[in-house]
């Protein structure tokens, strides 16, 4: 009975690991077909005899992002739906372009860790952990060109340029799909909205500043 009880605590460890990222690739690639009609855990494959170079590149990430906007910032993703031989690969990137004051502003990576450097500038980033009996703590640090920061999975993030001058950096995910929740965007900006009562409650603020919070434009800097 112990020997079975042992197996099945094994077998359930197993499963949780084989569900904690992207399923792993059964063959030497799986190409997205973003056509099919079937509905997967990702995307359908290619037929292989179908598959060109072209599936497998992306071109552009040498261009600067568009960062005149509210937020100062512009996320340009390389992930499977722009490069459809990342499917099953658990794996993207993306270039992040900051102006002056510009932010990439909290949020969360709900399937991926990212790790970043900066190419060029300066950032202030951090990350908060999840709650504890001592509050959510966090993890902050000014970098600066050719240093490197890790963000783990599911925390909320941030990168903010403190400087004058533009900065750029690059990160990698640790999904073909990290997925992006921005924190402001989904509680502010949700549709339909959520009940003014539930976010006065949860923010202890008036309804009048939950109202006109609910107002504002929330810009999403993903592209």
């Amino acid at each position: 009975m112990a020997a079975k009880v042992l197996l099945i605590a094994l077998l359930a460890m197993a499963s949780s690991l084989a569900m904690a990222s992207d399923p792993s690739p059964l063959q030497d690639f799986c190409v997205a077909d973003k056509d099919s009609k079937v509905l997967v855990n990702g995307f359908v494959c290619k037929d292989p005899k179908n598959v060109k170079a072209e599936d497998f590149f992306f071109t552009g990430l040498d261009k600067a992002g568009n960062t005149d906007n509210k937020l100062g910032s512009m996320v340009t993703a390389v992930n499977v739906n722009k490069l459809v031989g990342l499917n099953t690969l658990g794996i993207s990137m993306v270039r992040i372009d900051y102006g002056p004051k510009g932010l990439n502003p909290p949020h969360t990576h709900p399937r991926a860790t990212e790790i970043l450097t900066v190419i060029e500038g300066q950032l202030l980033v951090g990350f908060v952990t999840s709650n504890t009996d001592n509050g959510n703590r966090l993890f902050t640090k000014m970098l600066k060109k050719g240093d490197v920061f890790v963000f783990p999975e599911g925390l909320i993030h941030f990168q903010f340029n403190p400087g004058n001058c533009n900065t750029i950096a690059i990160g990698a995910l640790s999904s073909q799909n990290p997925g992006v929740i921005t924190i402001a965007n989904a509680v502010f900006g949700s549709k339909p909205p959520i009940s003014d009562d539930v976010l006065a409650k949860a923010f202890q603020v008036d309804k009048k500043t939950v109202d006109w919070l609910q107002a504002q434009f929330w810009m999403d800097n993903n592209n």
